[in-house]
């Protein structure tokens, strides 16, 4: 086949215009180049795709349809276009990036929309897991960053950037004893089994004799809807329509709970890119929203 994405555009020029001499008037061209040129793209197709036989050429069946496909592949043929252009002018092609699975999702999916935006043509990888598992993913070199919540010192491996805070509350299950208390106690909660964040060989507090130990969040808060224990998490867990019914926030003013620091990691040495930069300053904005929201 010998045509090309200009008759293409010409094609479909004259087709949004109503007519060949509406599509050359609106690209600024001669009707008979114009003319010639769909004349030349319906001799390549062996397909009319304009019926000349009344005074104004309408498309015909066969041109309503693959004007759909010509629409289709001049998209197609200006984002390859944009991205060689990015590449060209020194844009990052591709990044991959950890999320630490207890991240808020509000924030997380407001940072996604506007990435869209800032860096359409990117292909961008997003992997999920742990706090453990997002640095190991770092240092395995399968992401360039990696964002996770700060649970003791960051191997010498790594550089980073604190992005902001998450709050953290005791959570049980619904209809726990515990419930039925205007405010809970340490000793209180030192009556039942404390489920314990265990990573990096670091553990939380202990406040009670009993503890399971795990290194999800998402496993600690079903193991709280499970009525297994207590648990420390972050308030943003409640988020997910799975825990916001069947998990609830004791008042524990004695407790004094830390703010749980985020960080964004990557491997010592190596410079961020811009979007990875945009993601850190874009993300520290959110966080700090979330946070000012929740008061």
């Amino acid at each position: 086949m010998q045509w090309d994405l200009d008759q293409l555009r010409l094609f479909v020029a004259a087709a949004e215009a109503g007519s060949i001499s509406g599509g050359a008037r609106r690209l600024g061209k001669a009707q008979s180049a114009v003319s010639t040129a769909i004349s030349l793209l319906e001799a390549d197709l062996s397909v009319e795709l304009f019926d000349r036989s009344r005074y104004r050429a309408s498309l015909t069946e066969a041109g309503d349809v693959l004007l759909r496909e010509a629409r289709e592949m001049l998209r197609q043929a200006d984002v390859f276009d944009h991205r060689a252009q990015a590449l060209a002018a020194g844009e990052q092609a591709k990044l991959a990036i950890a999320l630490d699975e207890a991240l808020p999702y509000g924030p997380i999916a407001r940072l996604l929309r506007d990435f869209s935006a800032a860096y359409p043509q990117l292909e961008l990888t997003l992997l999920n897991g742990t706090a453990a598992e997002v640095a190991q993913y770092v240092r395995q070199e399968r992401v360039q960053v990696g964002v996770q919540l700060m649970r003791g010192a960051l191997s010498q491996a790594f550089d980073q950037s604190h992005l902001g805070y998450l709050q953290q509350g005791v959570f049980v299950c619904k209809g726990h004893p515990l419930l039925g208390l205007e405010r809970v106690s340490q000793q209180d909660l030192a009556k039942y089994r404390q489920l314990l964040m265990h990573t990096d060989g670091v553990d939380e507090i202990a406040y009670s004799p009993r503890v399971w130990k795990a290194d999800s969040c998402y496993s600690m808060a079903e193991m709280v809807a499970d009525d297994l224990g207590w648990a420390i998490l972050p308030t943003s867990i409640t988020e997910y329509e799975s825990n916001s019914t069947s998990l609830r926030q004791l008042d524990c003013p004695t407790m004094a709970l830390p703010q749980l620091p985020v960080r964004m990691v990557w491997l010592q040495g190596m410079t961020l890119s811009s979007a990875a930069d945009w993601m850190r300053v874009r993300l520290t904005t959110l966080l700090a929203d979330e946070n000012e929201g929740s008061r």
